[in-house]
């Protein structure tokens, strides 16, 4: 399928949640600009709102060289969205950011034109006075300024005006890269909340490449305390989960067996079928290195090679050096993307004792 055949896909799902998985580079922002072409009523006006790469491009550093970082702060590009801006307050803002307890503060620098919103954001050190004119301007940390960006679009959503005209979806596009753990789990909680207010108002759609976020709201949909609300009276989801992949003819989406959203069982799923339609290729080694990691890291172990014995691998360091080799991002460049059989008996050799050993239930 192309982009706009699945924004279409999407677009007619009869759900008012969806979640959708996709590796990097599959084209989950291009699918955000798509579904917003999918859905517009005539050539300007959009229907629903947007987060994506499109939406932090917006904020950009002014470094202030010249004056030695003297004025350094966040600048906020002109677009429609400035409109909206008279109607967000900074305190919107830091009530979105209390779970990620920033260490900085800010304040906004109004444009001269009230039509054209907020000019950019000053940050400076927490616990320095907010009226005093000498404290210092900061410039945060590419994580905290996602999650400031993040929390900005949060509170804009809630502005009377923007949601209220562009009322018929929320299209989150990848919320969390450059995010620890912790703030991952915080982002999934926001995205949730937002589902909870919005679920019988308007759809959501939610991308991301990280597949634990997915993972976590997948089960709060499906299990959480408020799971009961994600279902209709007659059984059947609010809610529907999809992979989107790449395949030789084109893109495809994908609905996960059972609901499952497990990113290790999703790997052991393409390697199986790889394995199985005898179409092994040297990406698949590098999935297979994931998979390995990922165990090895279950298992509180820093090497695969450990799983590599205790899946009865008696060639170990061989084994080893041959997946390190061809996982290794640079081998892509210079080698043929089909690996030769000896290693693709080592790939077999490897995936069989991993089904074995660990017992995991493949459905396809």
């Amino acid at each position: 399928m192309t982009l706009l055949e699945i924004a279409e896909q999407l677009r007619d799902a009869k759900e008012s949640a969806i979640l959708v998985y996709a590796f990097n580079a599959t084209g989950k922002t291009r699918l955000s600009v798509a579904y917003k072409d999918a859905t517009k009523t005539d050539d300007i006006n959009h229907t629903g709102v947007y987060y994506n790469a499109f939406s932090e491009d917006l904020f950009v550093w002014d470094n202030d060289n010249d004056n030695s970082e003297q004025d350094i702060r966040l600048t906020i590009k002109y677009c429609s969205l400035n409109q909206f801006h008279s109607s967000l307050k900074e305190q919107d803002i830091r009530q979105k950011l209390v779970p990620y307890k920033p260490k900085y503060e800010f304040y906004f620098n109004p444009n001269a034109d009230p039509e054209r919103g907020i000019d950019s954001i000053t940050f400076y050190i927490e616990g320095e006075d907010a009226e005093d004119d000498s404290k210092t301007p900061i410039k945060i940390s590419r994580g905290e300024e996602r999650m400031f960006v993040w929390c900005f679009f949060l509170a804009l959503f809630e502005v009377d005006g923007w949601a209220d005209k562009q009322a018929a979806h929320f299209f989150i596009d990848d919320p969390v890269s450059s995010l620890d753990d912790h703030n991952i789990f915080i982002t999934a909680d926001t995205i949730y909340q937002l589902i909870l207010r919005n679920l019988d108002k308007r759809k959501i759609i939610v991308t991301s490449h990280h597949f634990g976020m997915m993972s976590i709201l997948s089960d709060w949909l499906s299990k959480g305390e408020a799971a009961s609300r994600f279902k209709n009276r007659d059984g059947t989801k609010k809610y529907k989960q999809f992979l989107l992949e790449q395949r030789a003819e084109g893109l495809v989406l994908i609905k996960p067996d059972k609901g499952v959203m497990l990113y290790h069982l999703r790997l052991l799923q393409l390697l199986n079928e790889a394995d199985t339609k005898d179409e092994v290729s040297t990406y698949h080694f590098a999935l297979l290195r994931q998979v390995l990691e990922n165990i090895a890291s279950f298992l509180g172990v820093g090497r695969f090679s450990y799983v590599l014995e205790q899946i009865g691998i008696s060639k170990g360091q061989r084994v080893e050096d041959i997946v390190n080799a061809l996982s290794h991002q640079k081998v892509y460049y210079y080698q043929t993307p089909t690996p030769r059989p000896d290693e693709v008996v080592i790939f077999r050799e490897v995936l069989k004792g991993l089904k074995d050993t660990y017992q995991f239930v493949l459905h396809t």
